[in-house]
């Protein structure tokens, strides 16, 4: 079911449903300040998957997690490099991700990037009210691989249909741009995909950041 959270009931209704879906192990499409994204509980491996099925993808692309708070990223790391929690103080939330290495505690199964995570903490109210009351989610660009990333839920659920439970919609995203990537995982912070968030306003805050594009 589609909701306009650009109606204040509907908003209300829409993250209830969003949040009993994801608790239950079912996909939702949510607005987030890049693209239109399809989640689910990062800790449910059944969703997962099921969030892999609907956009096409296999093990070998693992998605990102996004949560809804700065603190949660503590708990997902063994040890945060003084980089990362320079990068996260600088530009989160916004349109960074980062790479780093998980808690190996951690009960999750995103894919075949054994022991990395992607992490992000969207700039955007609805999102961050999901992510608040779901927890960490794996959530990826709205749409099936290889087709245009979805800048409304309506684009969304022309793709993912009856795969997805609740689309929470939101008016087209002002700026589609994907978020910028870096890894922070090696000796060197390391540029993996350039997006909203550029190289140069990145080595203000990381000087040692080398662009890793294509390596």
């Amino acid at each position: 079911m589609l909701y306009d959270c650009r109606s204040p009931a509907d908003r209300d209704r829409g993250i209830a449903a969003a949040i009993e879906a994801v608790k239950n192990g079912e996909l939702v499409v949510l607005p987030t300040d890049t693209v239109y994204g399809i989640g689910a509980d990062a800790f449910t491996p059944y969703a997962v998957k099921a969030l892999l099925d609907a956009k096409g993808r296999t093990r070998q692309m693992p998605p990102p997690v996004l949560i809804g708070s700065r603190h949660t990223l503590d708990g997902l790391v063994f040890s945060l490099p003084t980089e990362a929690r320079d990068l996260v103080e600088a530009f989160w939330p916004g349109a960074l991700t980062i790479v780093v290495e998980h808690s190996p505690s951690l009960q999750w199964d995103l894919g075949d990037k054994s022991g990395t995570v992607a992490v992000r903490m969207p700039l955007h109210p609805v999102a961050l009210e999901v992510l608040r009351e779901t927890g960490p989610m794996a959530v990826s660009s709205a749409n099936k691989t290889g087709q245009p990333a979805a800048v409304t839920a309506e684009e969304a659920r022309d793709q993912l249909s009856y795969s997805v439970r609740a689309y929470l919609e939101a008016g087209p995203c002002p700026d589609p741009v994907p978020s910028t990537i870096v890894d922070l995982t090696g000796e060197v912070p390391r540029l993996l995909r350039a997006g909203a968030i550029p190289l140069e306003k990145l080595r203000d805050v990381v000087p040692d950041l080398v662009d890793g594009q294509g390596v």
